[in-house]
């Protein structure tokens, strides 16, 4: 009599061959992301002088970014990662550096600097979705794919804790645009040491169909239709998190604190989403994915709603690291829904398009909350970010049921071995 096999543990997920070489290597270029921002917003302020300058180039260069990620993500579905991820990464790291020659001397015309930017996240490699893409070829099934992506949304979000705070270090003792190069050399050595994985082989080029069309068109409307879910889903959570760092500052202002009680709270939701990641995917859940996203999302904005309530700063604390508690597993189980969601061909896509829905949503949110802030009371801003994580909650999910797709955790699909290191030319994990 056979006994079962335990239950995976995050430590099984990194014992996968190559596992921890290819993820510590998508985690350096990935860690570019939280640096880039305040680096080139500083820059920006120092070399124009001007804050609403600067805020126009950042503008552009996170419009482009997100917005054309789907599109970058296509190149890596249609051509591999090796082939269309690490061209990419090296043109965003030069543009980058453009950037800070550019900001290094004042003077530097508007246009060139907008111009720049905007070129510079249009190329921005979607390093996030392709590790994910990865992920879910190179594990075996459902219940090390879902840590996976537990470890890899905590992991991201530890990354833009720790961005600001090295780019911090490094404004301490360097101008700026240090930070921008830094950047650049951590996207370009991430990717490079990513794509020379032998992990990332796992995901082949999509290519074309004989009849010219691209694989992951086939059924496009069903595919759109299972994507629904997930995707607006991540778009409101990406809102009701967005609202939260300005709404915890109004809340300092109206009771005469300092910044560093806005620290706090912002730190309890991160700290929140981190555990709530993690026990996310140490659960073996018997329902499944998009069963559980509706409940998920509607906790995370139950809790925020709550949080406007709080008579003091250590309550708030309390309901924000509650409401930070979904923010991972939301976000995880979506982007989960997504991957099973895809098509052939279209995987890397189908993560980018959460991707780009929680990007937009932050800006989104962040931009409507500093509307609401000014003419409503506090608590009904908190309760509206609430309800629109409870409204997307409502969207109904839908399966591919088609005859040949999937219909369900990777029923269809083998899974694929890596070639095991043979000899010295072979690239072995590291401990």
């Amino acid at each position: 009599m056979s006994t079962p096999s335990p239950r995976p543990s995050y430590a099984a997920v990194l014992r996968v061959p190559h596992a921890r070489r290819t993820f510590t290597a998508a985690l350096v270029g990935r860690l570019s992301y939280g640096t880039v921002s305040l680096a080139l917003m500083l820059s920006l302020t120092r070399s124009t002088g001007s804050y609403a300058m600067a805020g126009i180039v950042m503008a552009l260069f996170g419009a482009t970014g997100v917005f054309l990620s789907p599109y970058r993500a296509a190149l890596v579905d249609r051509h591999g990662p090796r082939r269309a991820l690490l061209p990419m990464a090296l043109l965003y790291a030069a543009l980058l550096c453009v950037l800070a020659a550019a900001c290094w001397r004042p003077g530097t015309p508007a246009a060139v600097l907008a111009g720049t930017a905007a070129f510079a996240g249009a190329c921005t490699p979607p390093l996030g979705p392709t590790m994910r893409a990865v992920w879910a070829e190179l594990l075996p099934d459902r219940a090390m794919v879902q840590r996976a992506y537990s470890l890899d949304g905590v992991a991201e979000e530890l990354l833009f804790v720790s961005g600001p705070l090295l780019v911090g270090v490094v404004v301490g003792v360097a101008p700026p645009v240090v930070g921008v190069v830094l950047s650049a050399l951590l996207v370009a050595v991430g990717t490079f040491a990513f794509v020379t994985s032998p992990a990332a082989g796992v995901l082949r080029p999509a290519g074309r169909e004989k009849d010219g069309s691209a694989p992951a068109a086939r059924g496009g409307a069903g595919q759109g239709r299972a994507l629904l879910q997930p995707v607006v889903v991540a778009a409101g959570v990406g809102v009701s998190v967005s609202a939260v760092d300005l709404l915890v500052v109004a809340f300092a202002g109206e009771r005469g604190l300092g910044g560093g009680t806005v620290a706090w709270v912002l730190a309890a939701l991160s700290a929140g989403s981190a555990v709530g990641g993690l026990l996310n995917g140490a659960v073996a859940w018997s329902s499944s994915a998009r069963a559980r996203l509706p409940f998920l999302t509607a906790g995370l904005g139950l809790c925020l709603a709550a949080a406007g309530l709080a008579p003091g700063v250590g309550t708030l604390v309390a309901a924000v690291a509650c409401a930070g508690f979904f923010v991972a597993p939301a976000l995880t189980t979506a982007y989960l829904i997504a991957d099973e969601s895809a098509a052939p061909g279209f995987r890397t896509r189908a993560g980018a398009w959460c991707n780009t829905a929680v990007n937009a949503g932050g800006s989104a949110g962040a931009a409507a909350v500093g509307l609401l802030v000014e003419r409503l009371p506090l608590p009904v801003c908190f309760a509206v970010s609430g309800a629109v994580a409870a409204a997307a909650a409502l969207v109904p999910g839908r399966r591919r049921g088609r005859t040949g797709e999937r219909t369900g955790w990777f029923s269809r699909r083998p899974s694929r071995s890596l070639p095991s290191p043979s000899g010295p030319s072979r690239v072995s994990d590291r401990p």
